[in-house]
C-alpha cells in the first residue's frame, strides 16, 4: 500500500448517500488524495477486489449486499486493502461486529471530516509495499508467503520474486529473456531453461491453471475477474 504522504494514493468510497459521497471525496481531494465513488455492494467488492486502491471507506447500508458482506467476502479471499466503516450504525454490537469481520477502523455518522482524514492517514501509514493482490491471490513480502483463495503456500525467494514479476504484469506475456534479467539478472541466454523450471515451481504450488504458456514466447499469468 501507498503510505499517506503520496499524493497519488486511491481511495475508494463506498456510499449511496450523493450528498455525503461528494462531501467525503471533495474533502479528500483537497488533501491530494485520488477518489472513486460507488454507491452499491457488488460494485465495492469487485472494485475492492481489482487493486487498483489503497483504502475502502465503506458504509453499511448499501444496496444489494451491505457492507458486513462486501467486508466478509473481501476478507474471505484474503483481501488485503484497509477498510475503514462509515456508517450510521453506531451501537457497540454493529462496532464489534465490523471490527470482528476486518474491519480496520470504525466511524459513525455524523462525523468530522479532520477525524476521518487523519484515521484514513493512519490506515495508510499502517500498510506499506509488501503486499500485492489479484483476483483471489495474495503475495506479502514480509512471510515470503502466497495466498491461493485463502490457502497459504510457501515460496522460495526466486519463486516469490517470479510470482511477483508475473502478477505485477497480470495478463502480459512476459518473455523468457524479460524474466531470465528481471527476476535472476542474466543477459538473454535462450539456451538456458532456468525460467521453464521455476514456472513448473510454481505451478505445483499454485495450481496448474495460472499460468500459460505462449508457445514460442513465455509465459503469461492468468487470473479471472473478481467477482
Amino acid at each position: 500500500m501507498r503510505p499517506a504522504e503520496n499524493p497519488s494514493a486511491h481511495i475508494l468510497i463506498a456510499e449511496d448517500e450523493a450528498e455525503i459521497a461528494s462531501f467525503v471525496g471533495k474533502g479528500l481531494r483537497s488533501h491530494g488524495f485520488l477518489t472513486t465513488v460507488v454507491t452499491n455492494g457488488a460494485a465495492a467488492r469487485h472494485r475492492a477486489l481489482s487493486g487498483d486502491f489503497d483504502l475502502l471507506v465503506l458504509d453499511l447500508g448499501l444496496p444489494d449486499e451491505d457492507g458486513f458482506t462486501v467486508l466478509s467476502r473481501l476478507r474471505a479471499v484474503s483481501c488485503p486493502l484497509p477498510v475503514i466503516i462509515l456508517t450510521a450504525r453506531s451501537g457497540v454490537v454493529d462496532t464489534v461486529k465490523g471490527l470482528e469481520e476486518g474491519a480496520n477502523d470504525y466511524m459513525a455518522k455524523p462525523f468530522r471530516f479532520e477525524e476521518l482524514l487523519a484515521r484514513i492517514r493512519l490506515r495508510l501509514q499502517d500498510g506499506d509495499n509488501s503486499a500485492l493482490y489479484r483476483a483471489g491471490l495474495a503475495l506479502d513480502s514480509r512471510t515470503r508467503q502466497a495466498r491461493v483463495d485463502g490457502r497459504i503456500v510457501e515460496l522460495s525467494p526466486r519463486e516469490f520474486a517470479l510470482l511477483e514479476v508475473m502478477m505485477r504484469n497480470a495478463g502480459r506475456v512476459l518473455l523468457r529473456e524479460q524474466l531470465l534479467s528481471t527476476v535472476w539478472g542474466y543477459d538473454a541466454d535462450e539456451a538456458s531453461n532456468i525460467v521453464d523450471v521455476y514456472v513448473r515451481y510454481l505451478r505445483r504450488k499454485l495450481g496448474t491453471a495460472l499460468i500459460t504458456t505462449v508457445r514460442g514466447r513465455g509465459y503469461r499469468l492468468d487470473l479471472p475477474d473478481a467477482t
